[in-house]
Order: C-alpha cells, then sequence, then structure tokens
C-alpha cells in the first residue's frame, strides 16, 4: 500500500514540474488548422514550461496574424519602455473587412432612438491579460487563447457573431521584468519550496509598469500611456464582456465575479450585476468538468471605477475578474497541494473559454442590455435636476486643462467658455474653465467622477472609496442647472487640438529683472531649467507689486542672468525658450524700486538647484516611490538618484540637498544609515519624509515629531466571531478625500490662493502638531471628511491633527506629510505641496520649525 502511494505521488510530481503539451488545455472535441503555428513551433518550448517574455508574446502573436485569415495584428501605443502595446482582432474573414462598419453600428448603442439590429448585430468581447506584470498566468495564457480562436476550425461560423479583441498583455514593462527574473532563477528540477528566490522578487516586483504604478488603477485617471491606448480601444469598440485576468495569494484557489452583493458602486446597474451572475455559471460549469476548486461573491468589489473590472460596468459592458492562485514561479506548494504554473494557465485559459460561450448564447441580450443602458441614460439626464458641470481655477491654465483632458479621454463631451462667467459669486474664467454637460451617453460616469459620497451600503473597501476629480485637482466646480447653463457662451473642446498653450515672456529684452509667478502647475518645471541655465533664481518671500499695478504673490521667483555669461538678447531668448516649454509665462521688470518691497530686499532669498536623492528598495513603499519619481521625471524634467537604502551609510550624501523618503519601513538603514542622515539634515539640507518614514525619524530622534495614537480597539464582553473580518476591517482608511487648512504665506504654502484645500489619505497615520504653531503649513479642519468613507473611530486622529509638519534639526529641516500628495499621479491639487518642500525647505526660517 505504501509502495502504491509512493509511486502515485512521483507521478502526480512528475506531470506537475515537467512540461505539459497543448493537450493538457485545449478543450476536447475541436480539431485545429495545421497552417496556424502552435506555440512551441514560433517561441521553441511547451506553454507553461518558461514565463513567456514580452518580446516572444508580441513574436507569437505577429506569427498567428500572419498565418490566419480570422486575425489582424495591430499595435495600439508604447509603453514608458518602448514596449509595443498590441491587439489582436480576432473575428471571421468577412467581418475583418468591415470592422469600421462594425464600430459605426454600436456606437449607435449610445444613441437612443437610433435604428440597430440587434438580431444580427455580433458581440463584441475584450480579452485583457496580466495587468499586474508578476500575475503571468493571464498573459501565457493568452497564446492559447490566440491559437485556439484562430485555429480551431469548428468556431469558423461562430465567428460570424462575435469579434474578440485580445490585449495579450496589458502591462508590458511589468510582465517582462517579472518573466525575465523567473525565468532567471528556474531550475531545470524543480522542488517548490516557498523559500526560494524564484518565488520571492526582487523591489520592486513585476506587478507595475516602468514607474511602479499600478495599471489596474488608472482606468480612470489614464495618466499613463497604456493606460490612455487601451481607453481609447475601449471606447472605439464597447465590448459586451470585458475580461480583466489576474491573480491573487497562492494558498487561493480560482475567483470569479460578481464579488461581494453590497460592494457595487451605486451608480452601476442590478441588472450589471445579474448578468455577471448569469456569465458566472458558465465559468462554473467550465471549472467543474475539469476539476478546479472556485467561488464568486466574496471579497471582491465593484465600487471603483478606475479597474479594469469594474470601469466597463457604468458604460453598458460587463467587467469580470478572473482571480487565480499564483504559482509564482513554475511549480511551489501551497495549502492545496503543488501548484504548478501550467495548472495556472490552464484556469484562466479554461475561464476564457467559457466567457466565449457565454457571449456567443447571450449575444443578443447583452447587445440588448447596451441598448437598454443608454435608453435609460436619457431617462435620468432628463431627471437630474444637475444639467452640467463646471469647474476652474483663477489662475493656473494647466490643472482645469488636465482634468478637462482626462474627461475627453472617455468619449466625454467638454466645452470652452467664451466669456467669463460668475455663478453663485464664483467667478469662472474662460482661459481655464470647462463645462461638462451631464445630458450625453456617459452621464453615469460623469456622475462618479464628479459626486461626493459620505455614506455606503458596506464599510468595507477592496480600492479606494472616493475620487472626486475637481478636489483631486484643487479646482473650484459646482453643478449648473438648465437656466444656469444656458445662459453660458460655450464652445465644444476638440480632444485631437487640445493642447496647453503655450508661455511666453512679456517684456522686452534688457529689463532689469524677469519674475515668474508660482501659481501655475509647471512653475518647479520651469524653475529648474531656469536653474539649470546657471541663472540667478530668487524666491520673494513677500508680495510686491510693480508702478503699472500688478501684483506678484509669495512664491514668485525673480530672475536674473547670474553666472550665465549670457548678453541682452540671448538671456531673453532663453527665458522665452523655458515659458515656452513649460507653459508659464515670465514677466520682464523694469525697475526694482517695487512696493511692498524693493527686489534687492531681504525678502528675497536666493535658491539653490535642488540636487535630489530618492531612497527606495528593502521596504520602501514602491508605489509612493514611483509617484515621486514619476512627477519629477516626467512631469517636472528634474533628475534625480534613486538611492538604495543599503548604499545609503557608504553614500557621499553632499551630492545632494533634498532627500526623500516615501511611506515604507526602513530598518534596514541600521543605525549607520540613520546617523549618515542626521549628520547630513544637520548640515543645512532638507529631508521630507511621508508616513512610515516619519516613523523611522521618530524611533530614531531625527527631528521633532509625534504620532497621534486612536483608539478604535472592540468594546464589550463578547463580538459575533464571524462578524470579526468585518468589523476590523471597516476602521481602516482605504482612501478618502478630506478638508485642510493651508498657511498661504507659508513657504510650503506658496502658490496657493486658496486656504482650504482637499488632500487625499489611506491609511492611518496621525501626525500630532507641533506645539510651535508656525511648523504646522497645513492641519485638517475640525470636520475634515469630504467625500469617502471614514470610520466614526478615526474622526478624533484626523481633527486638527497635522497633515504637514516641519521641524529644524541643525541648520536643517525636515518636513513630515501625513497624506500622499501625489497619489496615483492624478491628485494635481497638492503635487505643489511637495514640490514646494522640495524648492523651499531651504527658505524656511529656523525658527518657526522648532
Amino acid at each position: 500500500m505504501k509502495k502504491f502511494t509512493l509511486s502515485v505521488l512521483l507521478a502526480l510530481i512528475a506531470s506537475l514540474t515537467f512540461a505539459q503539451d497543448l493537450s493538457y488545455y485545449l478543450p476536447k472535441g475541436y480539431t485545429y488548422n495545421p497552417a496556424i503555428p502552435t506555440p512551441k513551433q514560433v517561441l521553441g518550448y511547451e506553454v507553461g514550461e518558461w514565463h513567456v517574455t514580452h518580446d516572444q508574446l508580441v513574436i507569437y502573436m505577429k506569427a498567428v496574424a500572419e498565418a490566419s485569415d480570422r486575425v489582424i495584428f495591430e499595435e495600439t501605443g508604447r509603453s514608458y519602455e518602448k514596449r509595443p502595446q498590441t491587439l489582436l482582432t480576432i473575428s471571421s474573414p468577412s467581418n475583418l473587412t468591415k470592422l469600421d462598419q462594425i464600430k459605426a453600428e454600436r456606437a449607435k448603442l449610445r444613441e437612443p432612438g437610433s435604428s440597430i439590429d440587434i438580431q444580427n448585430m455580433p458581440v463584441v468581447m475584450f480579452m485583457g491579460y496580466s495587468v499586474h506584470g508578476n500575475e503571468p498566468s493571464g498573459a501565457n495564457a493568452s497564446l492559447l487563447a490566440a491559437y485556439h480562436f484562430a485555429a480551431a476550425n469548428e468556431i469558423a461560423s461562430e465567428l460570424e457573431n462575435i469579434v474578440l479583441l485580445l490585449d495579450p498583455a496589458i502591462n508590458p514593462d511589468g510582465l517582462n521584468r517579472f518573466a525575465s527574473w523567473v525565468n532567471s532563477h528556474k531550475a531545470y528540477h524543480l522542488n517548490g519550496d516557498p523559500a526560494g528566490r524564484e518565488y520571492n522578487e526582487a523591489w520592486p516586483r513585476g506587478r507595475t509598469n516602468h514607474y511602479w504604478f499600478d495599471l489596474n488603477r488608472d482606468w480612470l485617471p489614464v495618466q499613463h500611456p497604456e493606460s490612455r491606448n487601451r481607453v481609447r480601444v475601449f471606447q472605439s469598440w464597447l465590448p459586451n464582456i470585458h475580461l480583466d485576468f489576474h491573480e491573487m495569494g497562492t494558498n487561493s484557489t480560482f475567483f470569479f465575479q460578481p464579488g461581494v452583493p453590497s460592494r457595487v458602486h451605486p451608480l452601476t446597474p442590478k441588472k450589471n450585476f445579474e448578468l455577471t451572475e448569469k456569465i458566472g455559471t458558465y465559468h462554473a460549469k467550465a471549472l467543474d468538468q475539469i476539476g478546479s476548486l472556485y467561488y464568486n461573491q466574496e471579497n471582491y468589489d465593484d465600487f471603483y471605477y478606475g479597474k479594469g473590472s469594474t470601469y466597463p460596468d457604468v458604460q453598458g459592458s460587463i467587467g469580470i475578474l478572473f482571480e487565480q492562485a499564483s504559482s509564482r514561479g513554475h511549480l511551489q506548494e501551497s495549502a492545496n497541494g503543488l501548484l504548478s504554473f501550467p495548472f495556472t494557465i490552464r484556469n484562466q485559459f479554461t475561464a476564457n473559454l467559457s466567457s466565449y460561450q457565454a457571449a456567443k448564447e447571450m449575444r443578443v441580450e447583452l447587445n440588448q442590455w447596451m441598448k437598454d443602458f443608454y435608453t435609460e441614460i436619457k431617462n435620468e439626464t432628463t431627471a437630474d435636476v444637475n444639467k452640467a458641470y463646471i469647474f476652474g481655477t483663477e489662475s493656473d491654465d494647466a490643472r482645469s486643462f488636465h482634468l478637462a483632458d482626462l474627461i475627453l479621454q472617455h468619449d466625454i463631451e467638454v466645452f470652452s467658455l467664451n466669456e467669463d462667467v460668475t455663478i453663485n459669486g464664483q467667478e469662472f474664467k474662460k482661459e481655464n474653465s470647462y463645462i461638462v454637460p451631464a445630458d450625453q451617453p456617459q452621464y453615469r460616469l460623469i456622475k462618479a467622477m464628479f459626486e461626493t459620497r459620505t455614506t455606503f451600503e458596506d464599510s468595507l473597501f477592496y480600492d479606494i472609496s472616493a475620487w472626486t476629480y475637481p478636489m483631486a485637482f484643487g479646482l473650484d466646480y459646482m453643478a449648473l442647472n438648465s437656466k444656469i447653463l444656458n445662459l453660458a457662451s460655450v464652445s465644444p473642446v476638440d480632444k485631437n487640438s487640445f493642447t496647453l498653450p503655450e508661455g511666453q515672456v512679456i517684456g522686452q529684452p534688457g529689463a532689469y529683472q524677469y519674475a515668474m509667478e508660482w501659481t501655475d502647475y509647471y512653475a518647479p518645471k520651469a524653475a529648474y531649467q531656469l536653474m539649470k541655465a546657471k541663472f540667478l533664481v530668487r524666491v520673494s518671500n513677500t508680495e510686491f507689486s510693480t508702478a503699472e499695478g500688478k501684483t506678484f504673490g509669495r512664491g514668485t521667483l525673480l530672475i536674473g542672468k547670474g553666472e550665465s555669461g549670457m548678453d541682452d538678447l540671448a538671456f531673453h531668448s532663453k527665458l522665452q525658450e523655458i515659458a515656452k516649454m513649460s507653459t508659464v509665462d515670465i514677466h520682464a521688470l523694469t525697475t526694482g524700486y517695487t512696493s511692498g518691497a524693493n527686489l534687492g530686499s531681504t525678502f528675497m532669498s536666493p535658491l539653490d538647484a535642488p540636487k535630489i536623492a530618492l531612497l527606495v528598495d528593502g521596504g520602501v513603499d514602491s508605489y509612493e516611490a514611483g509617484e515621486i519619481w514619476h512627477l519629477l521625471d516626467q512631469r517636472m524634467n528634474m533628475p534625480i538618484t534613486l538611492l538604495p537604502l543599503d548604499a545609503v551609510s557608504g553614500a557621499n550624501l553632499s551630492r545632494y540637498n533634498v532627500i526623500i523618503m516615501a511611506d515604507g519601513n526602513y530598518g534596514r538603514l541600521g543605525g549607520s544609515g540613520a546617523n549618515a542622515i542626521k549628520s547630513w539634515v544637520s548640515a543645512g539640507n532638507t529631508l521630507i519624509a511621508k508616513g512610515g518614514a516619519v516613523r523611522w525619524l521618530i524611533q530614531n530622534e531625527i527631528g521633532n515629531f509625534a504620532q497621534r495614537m486612536v483608539d478604535n480597539s472592540e468594546k464589550g464582553l463578547q463580538k459575533s466571531y464571524a462578524n470579526y473580518d468585518n468589523a476590523t476591517g471597516a476602521k481602516g482608511t482605504f482612501g478618502a478625500i478630506f478638508k485642510a487648512n493651508l498657511d498661504i504665506t507659508h513657504p510650503i504654502g506658496y502658490g496657493y490662493q486658496e486656504k482650504e484645500i482637499h488632500t487625499f489619505r489611506n491609511d492611518n497615520f496621525f501626525l500630532e502638531p507641533s506645539s510651535n504653531p508656525y511648523a504646522n503649513p497645513l492641519v485638517y479642519t475640525q470636520d475634515p471628511l469630504a467625500s469617502g468613507y471614514l470610520h466614526p473611530s478615526n474622526l478624533p486622529g484626523l481633527q486638527q491633527s497635522a497633515v504637514i509638519r516641519v521641524s529644524a534639526v541643525g541648520r536643517g529641516r525636515v518636513i513630515g506629510f501625513a497624506d500622499n500628495m501625489n497619489f496615483r499621479a492624478f491628485w494635481f491639487g497638492t503635487n505643489k505641496l511637495f514640490m514646494n518642500a522640495i524648492y523651499f525647505g531651504q527658505v524656511i526660517d529656523g525658527g518657526t520649525a522648532r
């Protein structure tokens, strides 16, 4: 008996550790066109034997398209690392000759009352794989999907009624990073030990894109090229079903949507849940046939519209999330036995096939649902008293532009003002204000962008609970009724020609000095170029006015030739170049005899160019570090050094005058690292720290900071064990928007004109304000919640606590942040607070920070 058991076990292990041929994956009862190459014929190995790299994936997709008359290959864009984003369009040869016609017919689904032949309209299914690069079973399953749908003889006639859109790797850079890791650590004799290097990839891991962003949170903000390109595909096709292939913990099984019923966003119709549930029966049947464990209606939600499986739900489409237990390599031990990479791929491909079966059989129902969805929207817009939303800002074109541009990406009409308007005492200027009418097909998506919400059916969130965009961009906004809307003179914004206006130099060469206001979003970008050109750049710490009556606020930069060696014409020309590329205006000043303060005043402080190191690796939060890197590298065109924690104690820190510590665990710095940083700050430099980094500062007695603690423990003699997860999970702050008061006279507040601003937080780190009232430039209000969910026990932690606190260390400054000023690259409204810390930490008076 023991001998038999051992032989069975060895056979099982052998089947899991060696490559599986196509028969392991492909459904029974199909024959395949031999003219279509298999993955092994192109790549040289069986699916699942190695992790496919992105270049190999593209090679195979091209090979299939070249061999099949059912497939069109196209490049939809490029990632940051210039890898192609690709799309296979798979359908019958006759459909492929009339794709524009099919798209045009589908566009009519958004036009209530239009004549549409629902009975004969093809159904469209989008298949998107591995938006998280280290969740590779999806991308590897795309090899099988491409082969099956291109080569299976039995589906030829079915493709007359279906169009498949296959994106094999939504995150090309992350996928390639992960594949390189696991392939380079694969042994030819696998043992599955989870402690192995293969299963524990190096920081920042392959989940994210080049700048370490989670692309599955960027469907709505569209701040990255990968997202913009795939959203463009979605809006041009309006797929009925949108598949989103992911992985989860190794000890799990297989999840398919719907998720938790109470965690669906209220703007998503109930019919969407019902259709998702119906499609789920197809997945259950298919997984039953291969004996795989699965579950649904647990854990995951459909609340945040920035995720790939939720973005479609508010647009008449059905988004479906698949989560497969991850082998993280080629074979790994799990609570459910040895988990092989081929097994994970087979589950994903099986769900792909069951989705196809559902789309085929529910074709008419799904197209009818999309038509009904937009018909009902027309009724909703008629009943809604809010007919439009207006937004803008008094003095910054860029933030308004970027929000308008974001909205345009989602097939939403945006209008610019032809004249200034004042509504309820609030002025909106034509140069930087926009109107979004509610009466258009994307009404529900528009509502999701502009609404505030503080009450919820469920208190658990898989992701953020609020993202109100005008608050995120720091803009004035309001809803308009029909009477006000009809009074506004507007012009439509053309997405294809919509660009920021170029900056300019106002005035003639030979000026006494030049001034650049700090109110513009891209002022820090211009500032770096001014310093790079060796100009003398000073910041005004007070307001001043010219004889012509123009007033320049605190934070205005004064620019002189400095050590550039340029004559008047060359100096003026260089300023013109910088103004143009950074979209800010620079003003020529004819005299230093200005009112308020003269230009030679002691209120005008010379600035040193930032030389920045961002600490990375180890326990550093790669998301937040990536957001900082992206802000500086992509938006502000400022070079930074990515300095690993292990290198700090031995590095020449004098190369830098600014060091940034994102949220995270900094234990790896050790005592020597702490001493090095403390000595460096004391020498007169600026240290910027957020969240967990501030905790580390407290532990190492660097600066004067204190964490505020709250008591959110459960009280009482006995509580229901079954409710434990919900009760404890609800106490987390997963992402909400809060009100705070800013001292706009403080260098951290330079460039802001309104004292109340909105900040974003997604954790429970609370920072006590300093006893020195001048050291707290940003403090939460007494009633801080603006939008999103906050557990009542956390309110005392926020009320009048510090969002930003400044501390002197020797001749240097430490600036501590409780909130993330750069959240997911779309929190434009607080980016400048972070940039001010970089530029103006050096001019903060030491007496105000003690």
